[in-house]
């Protein structure tokens, strides 16, 4: 065997002393995941700057909701999320005098939504608003009853506004259609207003306001025409079946204009029939999109990923009720095993150490290392939920069950992760 000294290596070629190196690191990989799982004890301050650099890499699609009071934007937020009234309620924040933005998940977002207040107030100026937007806004929602006149504030900003960003698109939700019905009357099934129509079966009164509607926002400035979509999303306790009615319209106009994959994200497997492992499912999503980000910086990564993925674990498990300690991060590690753990090591090096090659090794390097870090992120919260649902049922743990989930999640991770990529 010739050794390779710093003299006779080839060009582009990295000396062993070199190796040794970068491998050094690698070699605590994984106890630095264990470490990050068994230590509750996370620095929040250096967490954070993680988080913000994460969320500063990623292209985190936007929706600003516009319309008036009580013309249903939350209710349009909780329906695309499935986050419940109090989390809405509880999750905005401010972010200039008339907006706020609600971050779903909130730790690792998916998702932004922007609520801006005070239209149909008579000193209501969208300037602020507007340059807010520039930067981020990517779809905007405008909501507005059904059987409100077309003309008003929320076509007043819009002018604005398109004539400022003609490509900017717009998804307008015509809400409250039962308010248009005769008394007695319920929804016109199936759903009449595919393809645009606003057939004979619709009540009279209500068909020409939404017709009046539709010809003002379509007669907007800019390059696409607005997509005006008819909704009732409703109490169930008020009768109208079905309760989400049009929802599935608003999804499809959304995915028309939004060059995003936003609905698999936000929509949990229906084979997942668990309320709990539903409502982790988008967490577990955009912590591995996070990791994702992350590990295609190789600083970054070494040390944000297995912090990312410590602080996922910790907060599934305070989603299933339990309290997270060391025992409890030891048993779950013992559970997913040591082939896992020495995947995750070989996956790890080899990423590593490809980034650091000079040329190509900072591209498709950079690219597999990011794909990797999120697939490990998402295997490592799919298997988590197994276990704490069987610590928290109180029986014995299916080892195997635990195993097959990091697996399977492993493998399916790469679906969402590169269609999500593809859009960032």
């Amino acid at each position: 065997m010739v050794a390779v000294s710093e003299s006779n290596a080839p060009q582009g070629f990295i000396a062993m002393p070199e190796v040794k190196k970068y491998l050094r690191p690698v070699a605590t990989a994984w106890s630095n995941v264990s470490q990050a799982v068994f230590n509750p004890r996370i620095d929040e301050r250096e967490l954070e700057g993680l988080l913000r650099e994460a969320r500063a890499r990623q292209q985190i699609p936007v929706l600003w909701l516009l319309g008036r009071a009580q013309s249903g934007k939350s209710t349009i937020v909780r329906a695309l999320t499935g986050s419940p009234r109090a989390d809405i309620g509880s999750g905005y924040r401010a972010c200039t005098r008339t907006a706020s933005l609600y971050d779903y998940p909130a730790a690792m977002p998916l998702v932004r939504f922007l609520d801006t207040r005070g239209l149909g107030e008579v000193d209501y100026d969208p300037a602020e608003d507007i340059a807010f937007c520039e930067g981020q806004s990517h779809l905007i929602v405008a909501t507005v009853r059904a059987m409100e006149p077309a003309e008003g504030p929320v076509l007043d900003v819009l002018r604005v506004i398109r004539a400022r960003h003609p490509d900017w698109a717009l998804v307008v939700a015509q809400t409250c259609l039962h308010e248009g019905y005769p008394p007695g009357v319920g929804h016109v099934l199936p759903y009449p207003f595919a393809a645009g129509r606003l057939p004979d079966a619709v009540p009279a009164d209500l068909r020409r306001a939404l017709a009046a509607q539709r010809q003002a926002f379509e007669a907007l400035p800019g390059r696409l025409s607005a997509v005006c979509v008819p909704i009732d999303l409703t109490p169930v306790e008020e009768g109208f079946e079905p309760a989400d009615y049009g929802l599935e319209a608003l999804w499809q106009a959304i995915e028309q204009v939004l060059p995003y994959s936003l609905r698999p994200l936000l929509t949990a497997d229906p084979a997942v029939k668990d309320l709990v492992m539903r409502r982790a499912e988008v967490h577990i999503r955009g912590y591995a999109i996070a990791a994702t980000a992350l590990g295609a910086v190789p600083a970054a990564g070494a040390v944000g990923v297995p912090a990312l993925q410590g602080k996922l674990v910790h907060s599934l498990a305070s989603l299933y009720g339990l309290d997270f300690d060391r025992r409890l991060g030891a048993e779950f590690l013992l559970a997913l095993g040591l082939g896992v753990g020495s995947g995750f090591l070989a996956r790890y090096a080899g990423r590593e150490l490809f980034k650091l090659l000079p040329g190509f090794g900072q591209t498709i390097g950079a690219a597999w290392g990011a794909t990797a870090s999120g697939a490990c992120t998402y295997a490592l919260g799919r298997s988590a939920c197994v276990y704490f649902d069987e610590v928290r049922g109180g029986g014995g743990v299916d080892v195997d069950a635990v195993r097959r989930a990091y697996a399977d999640a492993f493998a399916s991770a790469g679906d969402f992760l590169s269609r999500r990529e593809d859009h960032g």
